[in-house]
């Protein structure tokens, strides 16, 4: 069974054209160099605006709906980045293999991963000191927090399909919410 590590994994999506990023439309300007600085250009504009407004919105949302109301509007959004990613067919090969995925998110992805059977109950924790997110701006000065409730979903979606049963996901540390990493509990129901 081949593997793909996450870094190449989204430099692929990037070049196909599933990542919002805006790389791949630079790759397709390869040869023409002002076609490539034209489109670089317009394709960073257009992310940080993509970006600045979807954390008004969250911000605003935060102010207006309480955070467990407002939870499953924003994990629901996962699905989105889910899907653009493919990783229906990423995860083909670990569906039912819940070992062998924890190994290879470990060894590709650079996660630590703590599994207790008899509780059901993974934690997982990135272990970078960066947030990963590409749907923000991370140089903004504002606090959208909430768009981790969008990697609760994300979590649950990945872990549910590996799993082949449902899994609920929750934050437990955030560099967004200032801790020092991001890390998830997963629970299998």
């Amino acid at each position: 069974m081949a593997t793909i590590s996450r870094k190449d994994f989204l430099k692929k999506a990037c070049i196909s054209g599933v990542c919002m990023c805006g790389f791949s439309s630079i790759a397709l300007f390869a040869g023409n160099k002002e076609a490539e600085t034209a489109s670089a250009s317009t394709n960073d504009k257009n992310l940080v605006l993509v970006q600045e407004w979807t954390a008004t919105l969250l911000s605003n949302l935060n102010e207006q709906i309480p955070g467990e109301r407002l939870r499953p509007i924003v994990k629901n959004c996962a699905i989105v980045h889910y899907n653009h990613l493919k990783m229906d067919e990423m995860l083909a090969p670990y569906v039912g293999k819940l070992e062998q995925f924890i190994a290879f998110i470990e060894d590709k992805w650079g996660w630590k991963v703590s599994y207790d059977k008899t509780n059901k109950t993974l934690i997982a924790d990135e272990s970078k000191n960066y947030c990963v997110c590409p749907i923000i701006n991370h140089d903004r000065k504002s606090n959208p927090s909430n768009i981790c409730y969008c990697s609760e979903g994300f979590a649950e979606k990945m872990f549910s399909k590996v799993a082949g049963v449902p899994a609920k996901a929750t934050v437990i540390s955030s560099i967004i919410r200032g801790d020092d990493r991001c890390r998830y509990k997963i629970v299998f129901l």
